[in-house]
């Protein structure tokens, strides 16, 4: 049942700049049920515990400043084996270097602002799902 859901956040960039309709529309033509989601405005205690594994990384103290630079919408999505199907959908990190039609290749600027994060495993879908949405809004 796990493999069935997925964790992402739309960015602040993309909020910021009108991107948050036209990629939600994405999700919902890629075939992902929304079955919760939620914005708000990351305070910079929780996106350094959220972000806690990249701390001792050089680019730390930029996406904590850019993560706490305004509001973002944070979804849990449901898609047959969701994590690799989603990550097929937003492309790679690197705006540069994704393919034609995903998510970041349309509405990212950089690595550093690449519209939208996506979990990379299952298990950390659970957990960053866990991090904001309580048991009653949780699906998994």
């Amino acid at each position: 049942m796990h493999n069935d859901f997925t964790f992402s956040i739309i960015k602040p960039n993309s909020v910021r700049t009108g991107k948050t309709g036209p990629i939600l529309a994405m999700i919902n033509e890629g075939g992902f049920e929304i079955v919760a989601m939620r914005m708000l405005k990351l305070t910079r205690p929780q996106a350094e515990s959220f972000y806690s594994i990249h701390k001792v990384k050089s680019f730390f103290d930029g996406l904590i400043e850019f993560m706490t630079s305004g509001p973002v919408v944070v979804m849990i999505l449901k898609h047959e084996n969701a994590v690799d199907a989603f990550r097929k959908l937003i492309g790679s990190t690197d705006p540069a270097k994704a393919e034609a039609g995903t998510i970041r290749k349309k509405f990212a600027v950089s690595v550093e602002m690449n519209a939208v994060h996506g979990s990379d495993s299952v298990e950390n879908a659970v957990i960053e799902a866990n991090f904001f949405f309580s048991g009653i809004e949780r699906f998994f």
